[in-house]
């Protein structure tokens, strides 16, 4: 090899700068992934607890329904225990006759007794289903914040509705 192109070879390596950093194609792609992601959580986690009140009617629903099939099925009287304040697991076993009970995640429960009658639970109320089909009856009604929503029970078929099932 020549002297001249080993020295422009060097001269070539050295001529070639490293560049560190981001090229502006890059951020931009970065800072659009993040825009389309805080598009997407952002309205979600408002809505974060309209969901969880949701799912707590739904659950409180199942139970209820699942007590009247364990009355009918097994001939002997099924309650569902509602609590409108945190419980301790030996309180809730302590319970015999009850097949579930439901906890408050801080909803407010009212409930309207088949007379017509309205109380605020303050610490729990029980609701029982009877073999026949039959209930003890009333409406519960469950609110978070701006939120309210019924919970209908028969007295006489021992019949679980909300409103929801009514538009059907």
């Amino acid at each position: 090899m020549t002297p001249i192109s080993s020295s422009s070879i060097a001269v070539g390596k050295n001529s070639l700068s490293t560049s560190a950093g981001f090229t502006l194609l890059e951020i931009l792609l970065v800072l659009t992934i993040i825009g389309l992601a805080s598009v997407l959580v952002v309205p979600n986690v408002g809505n974060l607890e309209a969901r969880s009140f949701s799912t707590q009617l739904r659950q409180a629903s199942t139970l209820l329904n699942y007590a009247r099939r364990t009355a009918v099925v097994q001939g002997q009287p099924a309650s569902i225990e509602f609590y409108a304040v945190p419980i301790e697991e030996s309180e809730a076993l302590a319970s015999r006759t009850s097949v579930g009970s439901w906890e408050s995640n801080g909803a407010q429960i009212v409930f309207i007794d088949s007379a017509e009658r309205e109380t605020e639970v303050e610490d729990k109320i029980e609701i029982t289903f009877f073999p026949e089909g039959g209930s003890t009856g009333g409406t519960l009604i469950l609110a978070l914040n701006e939120r309210q929503e019924t919970i209908k029970i028969d007295p006489f078929t021992g019949r679980v509705s909300t409103p929801e099932e009514e538009d059907e």
